[in-house]
């Protein structure tokens, strides 16, 4: 095998930010400025974000990734959701990419999901590019913000380089950027040249043999299922076979029919891909996210994707009402069950368990909000089904019954303080009193 070298050509980032920083505006201006779009093409804001339920919402609930070309340089994208519920989105794409864009809010700045995406792109040892979006805004505080994520790489232990972070001023709504928070930039130029210039290029491998670990599933009505990852070493072809190692060490060989890459919003077939290239391959399908793609005469697994375990756990169960059969399509236990296997499948952050009773099903995710979603996806798909109330999850750590505790910050006037003071300090529960706990009651003006 040959010594890993960069790919000057290429670059890898993801996108991460707290909720509504403004992610998914930004991938829009980009595509835009480096001519992804024709320019009598209709295009929806957010595009990225087409899901039903991402576009009646607001948020983005899937990673997603995007390809750009600006001045030779391919970049690819991953944007991220920013909702603390869809962490494990974040969490298993992080091992992709090589650098990351961190947003904040030029107004909020520092929130409790930026600080969760931060400790986590710093566990991978990746340099992020600080954004302070939102800089058209009169109540704009630019200098504070970029002194509060400093603070918050040097408590997260952030060493000298990731310290040393590049600084870029933008408006993602008006597609703006600037080096100086004190000038109005013209376009997104500052930003795609900080990117060519700060973030590496993928080091890797492109002679020795494939490697390659699915980090999301897709699915194609035409093509069936899809694996979605970054090819770690070699080189993928279509029509050659390769190696399937699962998590659980079991093997089996298969033909990779379609090969796929991104350029925008589009899906381009490709007839071979190097290792640094975000890619996606068909041909089987009995793959779970992180398995290992690689050549028969090598087979060499990747260690498997490490998310946060679950918070909360609801029980899914039979409609039994008088009312049952009414409105769905799908009403067994034996659907629902199957349905609710193919989404852990797929989704890593999500557990399914038969509970101890019949026709119960136990799911785990880590917040309400995507267990809500669950919930109204498997509706629209034409499932009937009952749920329990929400349960959180307890666990022994070293030795201690712990139990997922959550920061409240509520923005109130201050007629309000006292009141919303005592709500807070009346929550309770059995294994965390409130004394141990805080919260911050914050008055506006």
């Amino acid at each position: 095998m040959a010594e890993p070298a960069p790919r000057k050509g290429l670059r890898n980032l993801a996108i991460i930010a707290h909720v509504d920083h403004g992610k998914t505006t930004l991938v829009d201006g980009l595509l835009r400025f480096t001519g992804a779009f024709r320019a009598n093409r209709a295009v929806a804001e957010r595009a990225l974000d087409s899901g039903d339920l991402e576009r009646e919402r607001g948020i983005t609930i899937l990673s997603k990734s995007t390809g750009i070309e600006f001045e030779g340089v391919r970049i690819q994208l991953v944007d991220t959701p920013g909702h603390a519920d869809f962490g494990g989105e974040v969490e298993r794409v992080l091992g992709m990419v090589d650098a990351c864009l961190l947003l904040v809010d030029a107004v909020d700045g520092v929130m409790p999901q930026t600080r969760f995406v931060v400790r986590k792109a710093l566990a991978h040892g990746l340099r992020p590019i600080l954004v302070v979006n939102k800089i058209d805004r009169p109540e704009q505080r630019a200098a504070a913000v970029v002194d509060e994520v400093f603070d918050l790489l040097a408590e997260l232990e952030a060493d000298d380089h990731q310290l040393d972070f590049p600084v870029v001023y933008a408006s993602a709504r008006d597609a703006v950027a600037s080096l100086d928070p004190e000038q109005r930039g013209t376009d997104l130029r500052p930003l795609l040249d900080t990117i060519i210039e700060h973030a590496p290029a993928p080091c890797v491998d492109t002679e020795g043999p494939v490697r390659f670990q699915a980090v999301t599933l897709g699915y194609d009505p035409f093509v069936g299922r899809l694996l979605i990852g970054r090819v770690e070493r070699g080189a993928l072809r279509r029509g050659e076979t390769v190696l399937r190692i699962g998590v659980d060490g079991s093997r089996e060989s298969f033909r990779i029919t379609k090969l796929f890459g991104t350029q925008g919003l589009d899906r381009v077939e490709l007839e071979e891909a190097y290792a640094g290239d975000i890619v996606m391959i068909a041909g089987v399908d009995t793959v779970e996210v992180g398995d290992t793609i690689c050549a028969p005469s090598a087979p060499e697994p990747l260690p498997p994707v490490q998310i946060d375990p679950p918070t909360i756990r609801v029980h899914f169960l039979v409609n039994t009402s008088p009312f049952a059969g009414r409105e769905g399509r799908f009403l067994t236990s034996r659907q629902l069950g199957e349905r609710l296997e193919r989404e852990a499948l797929g989704n890593v952050s999500i557990e399914v368990c038969e509970a101890g009773a019949r026709d119960i099903f136990d799911v785990a995710g880590r917040g309400e909000l995507q267990i809500a979603i669950l919930i109204e996806t498997l509706r629209r798909e034409g499932y009937e089904f009952a749920v329990s109330r929400p349960e959180i999850i307890r666990r022994k750590i070293e030795g201690v019954d712990c139990e997922p505790v959550e920061d409240v910050v509520a923005d109130v006037r201050a007629a309000s303080c006292a009141p919303c003071s005592a709500k807070v300090s009346g929550w309770s529960s059995p294994t965390w009193p409130p004394a141990a706990g805080s919260s911050a009651i914050a008055a506006s003006s």
